[in-house]
């Protein structure tokens, strides 16, 4: 891959599929997420944890998996270790998970490299992503609009083009109502 001009003509599989046949490294894939984030996030507010040195350190060597090496964003409600999780409450800023939750080992098992954490109101309660702690995430289609909630951070990221796909979770549209307002694909498992 010459640069990364065609990062996006491939989706997460297409990605994983690269890293597969050795047209590019994990660390290739993270480093565009990261610049990407950097280009872009200031304007909608999607991210609000990075460790890019702990990042780096997964994409050294990913597990193997279906999307090995492939940068992935983690929403602000799932419990990571060693990671803050403030749930976007300020009550929980200072919150770091002594561990992972079964889903979040699941994910990681799939060779995804942890690139961020993405916004979320408080205690995905609400269907706009506008909690106090971390300021409201906008749409990239339109700033001045909302990206929905509880997962609108990962659709904001999903839709600018940072990532091919991010965590996102849903009990009452949490999916399903920022995928709608930012014009991308939302899947709910269950």
């Amino acid at each position: 891959m010459a640069g990364f001009a065609e990062f996006d003509d491939y989706d997460a599989v297409g990605l994983a599929g690269l890293v597969a046949a050795g047209d590019v490294t994990p660390t290739e894939l993270l480093d565009e997420v990261l610049a990407r984030i950097d280009r872009v996030d200031h304007h909608l507010n999607a991210i609000v944890h990075r460790d890019d040195e702990r990042a780096h350190a997964v994409a050294l060597d990913p597990p193997d998996g279906p999307f090995r090496g492939v940068p992935f964003l983690v929403k602000d409600l799932a419990i990571e270790a060693g990671v803050p999780v403030t749930y976007g409450s300020v009550f929980l800023r200072d919150f770091v998970a002594p561990d992972s939750s079964e889903m979040v080992r699941r994910m990681l098992a799939t060779g995804l490299v942890p690139a961020g954490r993405t916004n979320t109101p408080e205690f995905g309660l609400v269907p706009t992503t506008e909690p106090v702690l971390h300021g409201p995430t906008r749409n990239p289609w339109a700033t001045d609009r909302s990206s929905g909630g509880s997962s609108g951070g990962a659709a904001a990221a999903v839709a600018a083009g940072i990532v091919p796909m991010a965590h996102a979770s849903d009990g009452g549209g949490s999916i399903r109502i920022p995928a709608s307002a930012c014009g991308v694909f939302g899947l709910k498992p269950s």
